[in-house]
């Protein structure tokens, strides 16, 4: 009877918590970087639900293990949504390769199938695998064609979700009428942008103001002189709250002469008068990207790659938001940067030179052959690129070479020169913190990249932990009997 009442208890308890996980949902996030803990910007994003978000996971059954895990995490943190949404966020799973029915419902809604080896029989066959979800909200809808292993999931979510439930974006504007790329020329920062807000070209040339429903204005790389009007006009927006992002350059290099100058568009004068002092000189760096250069050996002529340490490769970034996540970033012909304002404004570099650096003044000549040596590298850490906040007024993102942001449109360029350029828009534009989600993903750390002692350290708790579990289990136990028998020894008992 004991032995019923026990097991209906167990029973009843568990029923109870099946029922409370369904309202409540709880688990312990161990990662270094919180990758499975929910960001501010996600919880504040679902709280503000207006309007019910409907997400349509289509996920093929018996995939190999590694194409499962994408699953698992998506459907554990969509209950972690619904639940934190208060039921606002609803989701359904749908098995593409049930039927034609199922297949015909993901393709349109825009999620393709991929092709992925698996074993079967002995044998290696191809197999299609739909891993993405479509996101609808009243008559808006956005879709995750595939959800990356490992990826930014979280972000991807989030970011449909505030797509489909804001009906109003805000807008940045990109600066044109002084000879800058115009909204065609810069098409995949345009569409990557378009994501959380309107991008609109801003011709100062015939515009009478910059109007404050402008988040962020866009200047890049302008190549004419910029007139003390439209430099007014800039002012008056900032002294408003508005925000400037502005790559330009300040020296050139002309490879037909071999010759490096100095360029300008005005800008100097107006960023000084900010605390922000560019010098006219060329930053060399040690860690640089190459050009191709011609040579001749015997009848033949063939082109050799040249490291060309104009052209800073900057691979290590201050901690901040707009860095975040960015691997490498080539810049072409960079100035430094100082900052002798007072203490009203702060200025805080963020992408800066290598520990093996130069700056050279004008006027120089481009020695492509040149040898060189750990001598040719007398500074560290020159400024490219930083923020200055203003006291009275809006911030300002400088970056002191251009053609970062222009390369970063053409194919086969370094992708995270794009994604430095999005990323200090969305610093200055998005008051969400949705930026701080763009590279969060499981990160992998082979054991191998490990350092030695810390690979040691791994291998001893994985081999002494289990053992002393079991030890102190049979301690536990040990103890436990042993209490007993003295308390059966004890007069008193019964």
């Amino acid at each position: 009877m004991k032995n019923l009442v026990s097991i209906g208890l167990i029973a009843a308890i568990l029923l109870v918590v099946n029922l409370l996980s369904r309202q409540y949902f709880l688990r312990w996030d161990l990662t270094q970087d919180k990758q499975y803990t929910l960001s501010e910007a996600t919880k504040d994003i679902l709280t503000d639900l207006e309007d019910p978000v409907l997400v349509k996971a289509f996920f093929t059954s018996d995939l190999p293990q590694q194409y499962q895990k994408p699953q698992i995490d998506f459907k554990n943190m969509l209950v972690e949504y619904a639940n934190r949404s208060k039921g606002m966020v609803d989701f359904e799973f749908i098995d593409p390769s049930e039927n034609e029915d199922n297949e015909k419902l993901a393709l349109e809604n825009g999620v393709a199938p991929l092709l992925i080896n698996v074993r079967e029989k002995d044998a290696s066959v191809q197999k299609k695998a739909f891993m993405g979800a479509a996101i609808e909200a009243g008559n808006l809808k956005d879709v995750i064609p595939f959800i990356q292993p490992e990826g930014p999931m979280e972000y991807q979510l989030t970011t449909a979700i505030k797509k489909v439930s804001q009906s109003d974006k805000p807008t940045v504007a990109l600066i044109q009428g002084h000879g800058e790329p115009a909204l065609q020329d810069m098409a995949q920062a345009v569409q990557t942008l378009s994501v959380l807000y309107n991008v609109e070209p801003l011709d100062l040339t015939v515009a009478q103001e910059i109007a404050p429903r402008f988040k962020t204005i866009i200047l890049v790389k302008p190549q004419d002189t910029i007139p003390a009007s439209h430099l007014a006009m800039i002012d008056a927006y900032l002294r408003q709250g508005g925000n400037l992002f502005l790559a330009t350059d300040f020296v050139d290099g002309n490879f037909q002469n071999a010759q490096g100058s100095a360029f300008s568009v005005g800008l100097e004068n107006w960023l000084a008068a900010k605390g922000l002092q560019v010098l006219p000189q060329f930053i060399l760096d040690a860690s640089a990207g190459s050009v191709s250069v011609q040579q001749q050996q015997g009848g033949f002529r063939f082109n050799t790659a040249v490291d060309f340490p104009y052209f800073p490769l900057v691979t290590k970034f201050e901690d901040h938001p707009i860095t975040k996540g960015i691997e490498q970033v080539i810049f072409q012909f960079a100035s430094p940067i100082n900052f002798v304002g007072d203490s009203s404004n702060k200025f805080t570099p963020i992408v800066m030179s290598s520990q093996r650096s130069a700056a050279m003044p004008l006027p120089l000549f481009f020695d492509i052959q040149k040898r060189w040596t750990a001598g040719d590298f007398p500074l560290k850490n020159l400024t490219i690129g930083g923020i200055l906040n203003q006291s009275n007024a809006g911030k300002i993102v400088l970056f002191s070479d251009g053609d970062f942001a222009v390369s970063a449109q053409s194919r086969g360029q370094n992708p995270d020169n794009l994604s430095l350029m999005v990323n200090a828009v969305d610093y200055l534009s998005d008051d969400t913190g949705l930026i701080d989600l763009r590279t969060k993903g499981v990160a992998t750390r082979p054991i191998e990249e490990m350092d030695e002692a810390k690979q040691t350290s791994i291998k001893w708790l994985n081999f002494l932990l289990p053992i002393g579990l079991v030890l102190l289990y049979g301690f536990f136990r040990y103890q436990r009997n042993r209490n007993r028998r003295m308390k059966r020894m004890q007069e008193v008992y019964v």
